[in-house]
């Protein structure tokens, strides 16, 4: 199986591309560049893999939540490809994906909470343990403020994420605040799941924003 993957939901834009199992990714940090070089990038990957991009079988993006312009490019790009070739397409957690960069190589069950900046204040969450390939949502996705992040039960949570950076470590004891989600974390997660036919149509492939607030109100911003 042959398919690309996509990460822009953060200031980092990655691509990666699967063969048959192996991975090769590469990443830059993007600011608002992301549109440009999210397709030059898969190009580059396809030529020093010896592959057109017409030949892939699938389509990974990373889903959200994070930046809405970088999920919608992310997914926009997917859809594009897909939709050209009537491909698969299937659509992972960015929180999922921060996971799996925190235990990357680790055999061991593990315990992530992952956490990202959301500005405004908030953060976008979610606890996930791992046991083999799979990881489960103890704390589902969702978008609060980061007093209100809570840790479950349990011994092992370790925190990930550039939320951690902008608000400390709450209330966990050990977190990892410089990982985020990446291309070849999304393709990781997306091949088992393409392979027992998950992948969705173009059509279906949507964001997950978790959060519909974009910005503060003039009156929000003076209140505060």
């Amino acid at each position: 199986m042959k398919f690309a993957a996509f990460e822009t939901s953060t200031d980092w834009c990655s691509v990666a591309l699967w063969i048959d199992g192996g991975i090769a990714g590469l990443e830059e940090r993007a600011g608002n560049r992301h549109g440009e070089l999210v397709l030059p990038m898969l190009e580059r990957l396809a030529a020093a893999a010896g592959i057109a991009v017409p030949a892939l079988d699938a389509v990974a993006f990373g889903a959200g939540p994070g930046s809405f312009t970088g999920l919608r490019i992310a997914c926009g790009v997917a859809q594009g490809l897909a939709f050209a070739r009537d491909l698969p397409v299937i659509g992972i957690s960015t929180l999922e994906a921060m996971a799996e960069e925190a235990v990357a190589g680790k055999a061991a069950a593990a315990r992530v909470v992952a956490c990202l900046d959301a500005r405004m204040h908030e953060v976008y969450y979610s606890a996930l343990e791992k046991t083999g390939e799979r990881w489960r949502e103890v704390v589902a996705a969702q978008c609060v403020a980061p007093a209100a992040v809570r840790v479950p039960p349990g011994e092992g949570w370790t925190g990930c994420g550039n939320g951690f950076a902008a608000y400390g470590s709450l209330g966990l004891n050990k977190v990892i605040p410089d990982i985020h989600p990446s291309a070849i974390s999304v393709a990781r997660l997306a091949a088992p799941r393409l392979a027992a036919g998950e992948g969705v149509d173009a059509a279906l492939a949507a964001p997950v924003y978790v959060r519909d607030k974009v910005a503060f109100t003039t009156e929000e911003r003076n209140a505060r």
